[in-house]
């Protein structure tokens, strides 16, 4: 029998080092070279040089690529895909040291010197040597070394049961990895006669409250992202109220939407965050003594069972909110004032605007500016969302003052599995063999509060959340889209299992070494090997 190159700790570190050290910060060359070297890395076990047909390449956008990679065995139609991405955020605050930031051996030797700059948690991380530092240690190549693993030694054992390894770029941005492999993995399916059972991510622990229990996820929250355009109407500085700033109007909105608890849900006992503005500024490009009368605000919404079209109908009631508000107050101005009103505040949904739009311009213009917006390569989905948008109203100002309301990208659909009976069953069993072989007490959480490449499988949408949503993001099938119909037929249920970590994203970012390269490769290898054996029969 074939060794393994990957079957001891020891083994398991080393690649989890080299996969560290292959830099795949989102949207860097570092990330579209990073499949092409795991492809290469890959074909080096016997069971590739033997199926090389089974280890593809699939591209996506921006020349980057996403990775399968299936272990079929001959008598099996149910299979377990090994969901991972392979993108880390940037390495900016490691300063001086963002040459080590991907080699974890040496980094941690390094913070180990420097221990005295960092907070009580980190120091003793540091002292206990318990800990792999490093950027993509915990976030989440280990995850991605871990499924290698379990693809090498289901190959290596013949377990009877199909893996699909599936690792994608983008997922810290945009998941336009994940968007363009659920098409991808409906044509595996067919071609290769798959029945998917499981959706199986290994994203790492997010510790709930600064502690130490290792967790396992059988949902993942959502993130929807409603904005708005606000337009007032110019004037000079001098004559301020001939005229109304889009600040003003701004502020009224703000204000609503920051802590709103008509966004908050429960689900399971747990509760989403409280929604948050992720940005909110002006659209003037220069300064001059002309009032700002156009500017944006971006708002985060995390959801459990809310749709885009469910949030999306509760931000248009808190925008007409604020504007009754804004409208009350400056009417009291204008009187205070001895001046007529410049007009009342409107809310108006986007695709209302581009209806209107497309009436009085023509749709040859609409695309032309869409077109136009796509085409400027250094703003991002968001703020193309927000100028196209700007562009239409700066033709059709007679509907100012308004508040357009519209949807940005990323959009990611709330999943939960808590109630399948295999989620419930792995559940039960990885909980029992973590106490029983290591002594380590795990706990379920139903949402994975970290956001996950998992949204985009086990959808349960209905039409009116793809047609809200198609319908009032600017960006639609131009930079952006969602393989909704797609989606609707991955319709397996979802687990996270992933390492215990601490700090993703942070200079301090680390990995818990007994648990990363000793016990879930066990806890992983076993729950498998459990379901292969309750679907042998197909």
């Amino acid at each position: 029998m074939l060794k393994a190159r990957w079957g001891t700790p020891k083994q398991l570190r080393d690649l989890l080092n080299e996969l560290v050290s292959w830099n795949s910060i989102t949207l860097s060359e570092g990330e579209r070279q990073f499949p092409i070297k795991l492809e290469n890395k890959l074909r080096e076990l016997a069971y590739f040089q033997k199926h090389p047909e089974y280890l593809t390449l699939h591209d996506t956008d921006d020349q980057r690529q996403f990775l399968t990679a299936l272990y079929k065995h001959p008598d099996a139609q149910k299979t377990i895909c090994l969901v991972s991405h392979f993108d880390t955020v940037n390495i900016e605050e490691y300063g001086k040291l963002k040459e080590m930031a991907t080699e974890p051996d040496k980094l941690t030797e390094i913070l180990k010197i420097r221990a005295a700059e960092f907070s009580a948690d980190v120091r003793n991380d540091l002292a206990s040597g318990e800990y792999l530092f490093g950027r993509g240690t915990m976030d989440m190549k280990m995850g991605l070394a871990l499924h290698m693993q379990m693809l090498e030694r289901a190959s290596l054992e013949n377990w009877p049961i199909n893996l699909l390894l599936l690792t994608v770029p983008d997922e810290e941005v945009n998941s336009a990895g994940m968007r363009s492999a659920v098409p991808a993995l409906l044509k595996l399916e067919e071609k290769h006669e798959l029945n998917y059972i499981l959706f199986l991510n290994s994203e790492p622990v997010f510790t709930q409250h600064g502690d130490d229990t290792h967790y396992i996820y059988s949902g993942s929250i959502g993130k929807v992202m409603p904005a708005a355009l606000f337009y007032g109407k110019e004037t000079h500085a001098g004559q301020p109220l001939n005229g109304m700033t889009s600040p003003y109007i701004a502020s009224y909105l703000t204000q609503e939407m920051e802590w709103n608890s008509s966004f908050q849900e429960t689900s399971y006992g747990e509760t989403n965050p409280l929604p948050v503005t992720l940005q909110q500024r002006d659209l003037k490009s220069d300064y001059s003594t002309q009032t700002p009368y156009r500017s944006s605000a971006l708002y985060n919404v995390l959801v459990m069972e809310q749709t885009a079209a469910d949030v999306f109908d509760r931000f248009e009631q808190v925008a007409n909110k604020a504007a009754v508000r804004l409208n009350r107050d400056y009417a009291e101005i204008c009187r205070n004032n001895q001046v007529d009103p410049v007009g009342k505040v409107s809310v108006i949904r986007y695709e209302q605007l581009e209806t209107y739009a497309v009436n009085k311009l023509g749709r040859e213009f609409i695309d032309r500016v869409k077109a136009t917006v796509h085409h400027q390569k250094e703003w991002d989905d968001r703020e193309k969302s927000l100028r196209i948008a700007d562009k239409l109203m700066i033709e059709c100002q007679e509907l100012a003052p308004a508040i357009v309301i519209l949807l940005t990208p990323p959009y990611y659909p709330a999943v939960n599995s808590s109630d399948n009976e295999t989620i419930e069953n792995c559940v039960a069993f990885v909980k029992r063999i973590a106490k029983e072989k290591f002594n380590l007490k795990v706990e379920r959480v139903h949402y994975f509060n970290g956001i996950c490449d998992l949204s985009y499988v086990s959808y349960e949408g209905d039409s009116k959340d793809s047609v809200t949503f198609e319908a009032n993001t600017p960006v639609w099938e131009t930079s952006y889209s969602i393989p909704f119909e797609d989606m609707l037929r991955l319709d397996a249920p979802v687990l996270n299992i992933g390492p215990f970590g601490k700090d993703a994203h942070k200079l301090t970012e680390r990995l818990h070494i007994k648990n990363a390269f000793e016990e879930m490769p066990v806890i992983l290898k076993e729950m498998i090997q459990q379901l292969s054996l309750k679907n042998k029969v197909n």
